[in-house]
């Protein structure tokens, strides 16, 4: 082997070496916090003040008492019928609309998409008045409504999805417009079937956000029984005082649904976001 090729190897290996350090590093920063929420949970409220990870005497009755003083089971429900609903609804905004911006010829439509992408730069934060007074006219303050609509129109999942219509061939569409097949049918039948890793990613992130969404929610929900699990955490938090044990159980009942997400899901979110060009 020669000397060049030598140090090509070595390059190779040392640039792996520092990629997986780097990996490990970002891991320890996510694992270490999970795992002292689950350590803090796991002790009685007098001991979590002490700065150990050991547990005198590990007990669940931190879980008990938030799964028996608080509304979290009616939260949960709440919570996944807003997010399904706002997955949901994104998917079929953002779809047929990256189907138009990338399979129909108009005018303008370079344009349109150009102000679709401007959206992605305007913080959710400064549509909240306009928002909170659209509603508060219609009358859907306090509603799953008010909570799910403003999340539908998303400029990023139509990007996914414009990204991802544009790598898709061409001639099944030709073929099925040959036979007389509508834009829509073509869309119904062929475009989606196609696109599921796009559907899959896009719907999966767009739950995780409603899922975890706390400032909207919190200004138009003041009814218990649809809150969503992080307004309702939000208002219990002050009833556990110094109780660390219970909010941390809280947290970590809160989190449970989105882990199992990721972790049923992952192959679709990376076979998504490849899919669609968002790839380094």
């Amino acid at each position: 082997m020669t000397d060049l090729a030598q140090r090509a190897e070595f390059r190779v290996k040392l640039f792996n070496r520092i990629c997986i350090g780097v990996l490990i590093a970002f891991a320890l920063l996510w694992i270490v916090p999970l795992a002292w929420a689950l350590d803090t949970a796991l002790k009685p409220n007098a001991e979590t003040t002490k700065t150990t990870w050991a547990i005198a005497d590990p007990t669940l009755d931190a879980f008990s008492r938030v799964l028996r003083d608080t509304d979290i089971l009616t939260w949960f429900g709440s919570s996944l019928f807003i997010a399904t609903l706002s997955a949901a609804g994104t998917v079929l905004v953002a779809s047929l609309a990256a189907y138009a911006l990338s399979r129909m010829r108009f005018r303008y439509r370079n344009v349109v998409f150009w102000l679709v992408l401007a959206g992605i730069m305007i913080p959710g934060q400064v549509l909240i008045v306009p928002w909170f007074r659209q509603f508060d006219a219609l009358g859907l303050l306090n509603t799953w409504w008010a909570v799910s609509l403003p999340q539908i129109p998303t400029a990023i999942a139509v990007f996914i999805f414009k990204q991802f219509f544009d790598g898709l061939p061409r001639e099944l569409e030709e073929v099925a417009r040959m036979d007389g097949a509508s834009y829509l049918r073509i869309y119904r039948r062929i475009i989606m079937p196609l696109a599921r890793p796009a559907v899959a990613a896009v719907a999966i992130f767009t739950f995780v956000q409603s899922w975890n969404d706390l400032l909207w929610p919190l200004l138009v929900l003041s009814n218990p029984d649809i809150m969503t699990i992080p307004v309702g955490l939000a208002t219990v938090q002050g009833s556990f005082g110094i109780r660390y044990a219970d909010t941390m159980a809280s947290a970590i009942l809160g989190a449970i649904p989105l882990v199992a997400v990721f972790l049923l899901f992952q192959r679709n979110i990376v076979e998504g976001i490849a899919g669609s060009g968002l790839k380094g």
